[in-house]
């Protein structure tokens, strides 16, 4: 027989795939303008000129072993001392090469890092709203879901937190800037969870671990890098992707970097290592591992997201239509009009406008556009979004 667990995985799509091939579908019938499709965070934003120069420069090397090659497991030497001294120029901390592990984007670091440190019967708390998938690493990893509310604005609700952690806490995982939120949880909050932790972990006599996904870090509207628990909680995992800040979520790339103040830290990489190999995730793509090692300080142009989120932003807002304050990332959370966010969305869909439920991310009455599309999807959207109000509002 086969894993009915795994089955019934398989056979209940990601919502956010399923309404994106929905939009794949309307526009091959009705044409494209007739589909709005924010489904998915796909990023549009164009791939910078070294990253391509980069790139170029691998492919046409001799050396055509070391490119297309199998790495070492935990990835090319080179790559990730200069992904360690990247790590200490954003967070001030004193991170080696020897405690980074390069995976196939940040889903692949995620799943590592639960593997690695839960065991059958342990707790993972995820504060709502959370990527739905994170539920998914965490079951796979024999551990058990446990969402914890956010705050009112979107932040970090310190004490619910701290009423939810039992003797059966092993980590606590953390999006921010978040999506589907578009919340930055404040340097405050940070700290204040830090040492909420470790006199948990002191009274509980076991470690209770960060795991911080952190591909939205560059994408804030500030101006500043979005507090992180790296370098504030020693027992900190950070998974990072290149998919948002370079535009290459295809090409599945990213790290995990273990904090230098880990407890156990050589122990803690060899179990990184370890579930790396049981879940088949050795050796990431050698060809973007090489292309990455020049191009660390490069961004894409984050003026893109910075000019759509003000548009649609403004213009939702403006309609009536209630929005948390998107303060990083690339997503818009919309407060369905109707109780039922999944009825919202379906009568955006028949307008041609597809978003995602927030029933999706744990977190009902809440709706998901993701602005990282061509600006003129989204300026031709906003009539079509006026149509949509009228259904409420008039």
């Amino acid at each position: 027989m086969l894993n009915q667990d795994m089955l019934r995985l398989g056979a209940h799509q990601s919502a956010i795939r399923k309404i994106s091939e929905i939009g794949k579908r309307r526009a091959a019938t009705y044409g494209k303008d007739s589909v709005f499709d924010f489904s998915i965070g796909d990023p549009q934003a164009p791939v910078p000129a070294d990253v391509k120069a980069a790139l170029a420069a691998a492919i046409s090397s001799p050396d055509k072993e070391g490119v297309h090659g199998y790495t070492s497991e935990p990835g090319v030497e080179s790559v990730r001392r200069a992904i360690a001294q990247d790590v200490n120029r954003i967070y001030g901390t004193a991170a080696q090469a020897k405690h980074i592990y390069m995976t196939c984007g940040a889903a692949a670091g995620l799943a590592i890092s639960l593997k690695a440190v839960c065991n059958a019967g342990d707790e993972v708390i995820l504060i709502a709203p959370y990527f739905p998938e994170y539920a998914i690493y965490t079951i796979a990893a024999d551990a058990t879901p446990k969402p914890v509310r956010c705050a009112q604005d979107f932040t970090l609700d310190i004490a619910a937190i701290g009423a939810a952690i039992t003797q059966n806490t092993k980590a606590i995982v953390l999006n921010s800037p978040n999506n589907p939120s578009g919340a930055v949880y404040p340097a405050q909050q940070i700290s204040a969870l830090a040492a909420l932790l470790s006199d948990a972990s002191r009274k509980l006599g076991h470690h209770i671990y960060v795991i911080t996904d952190e591909p939205y870090r560059e994408l804030t509207y500030d101006g500043k890098m979005p507090p992180s628990p790296f370098g504030v909680y020693d027992d900190t995992i950070l998974c990072y992707s290149f998919s948002k800040s370079l535009s290459l979520p295809g090409e599945r790339i990213g790290y995990i970097a273990i904090s230098p103040t880990i407890s156990d830290g050589d122990d803690a990489y060899a179990a990184i290592d370890g579930a790396a190999r049981a879940l088949g995730y050795i050796c990431a793509p050698s060809l973007f591992q090489r292309a990455l090692e020049s191009c660390l300080p490069v961004k894409t142009d984050l003026d893109f997201y910075a000019e759509n989120r003000k548009l649609i932003y403004g213009a939702l807002t403006a309609l009536g239509f209630e929005c948390a304050p998107p303060n990083g990332a690339f997503y818009l959370f919309i407060k369905s009009p109707e109780q039922n966010a999944e009825a919202f969305c379906t009568r955006a869909a028949e307008k041609g406008i597809l978003l995602v439920p927030g029933d999706e991310f744990d977190c009902p009455g809440y709706a998901r556009l993701a602005y990282c599309v061509d600006r003129e999807i989204l300026a031709k959207s906003i009539p079509v979004f006026e149509k949509l109000r009228d259904l409420y509002f008039n």
